[in-house]
C-alpha cells in the first residue's frame, strides 16, 4: 500500500518537475528573442502597399463625360454609362452628385 502512495508521487513530482522545466526554458528563449535587435529578427521590412495616383479615377463631368470616360470609372461598365447618358438627355443636367443615384443601377454602394 504505501509503495503504491510513493510510485503515484513519485510520478506526480516527475510530472511537475517536466512542467517547471519547460516552463523556465521558455521564459530564457522569449527574454533572450526579446533582446535581439529587430535586424536579427526579420528577414525583410514589411512592405505596405499604398494606392498609387495612377489608379485612381480623375474627376469627370457627368454632365458632359462620353460614353468611354464614363467606362473609366470603377463599377461603370458601357450598359451603366449608357444609361446615364440616356438619363441626362431626358432629365438635364446633374445639379448634384447624389442625383446620379436616380439612375437604375447605380446603389448607394455604389455611388460611395
Amino acid at each position: 500500500m504505501l509503495f503504491a502512495y510513493v510510485k503515484q508521487s513519485l510520478a506526480a513530482t516527475s510530472f511537475l518537475f517536466r512542467r517547471a522545466v519547460l516552463f523556465i526554458g521558455l521564459v530564457i528563449v522569449f527574454t533572450a528573442c526579446s533582446r535581439l535587435p529587430r535586424s536579427y529578427t526579420s528577414d525583410t521590412t514589411p512592405v505596405v502597399e499604398t494606392p498609387s495616383s495612377a489608379t485612381k479615377p480623375a474627376p469627370i463631368n457627368l454632365n458632359t463625360a462620353s460614353a468611354a470616360e464614363l467606362e473609366r470609372l470603377p463599377g461603370v461598365g458601357p450598359v451603366l454609362a449608357e444609361r446615364i447618358i440616356a438619363y441626362r438627355e431626358q432629365n438635364g443636367r446633374f445639379r448634384r452628385a447624389e442625383h446620379l443615384m436616380m439612375v437604375r443601377g447605380i446603389s448607394d454602394r455604389k455611388f460611395r
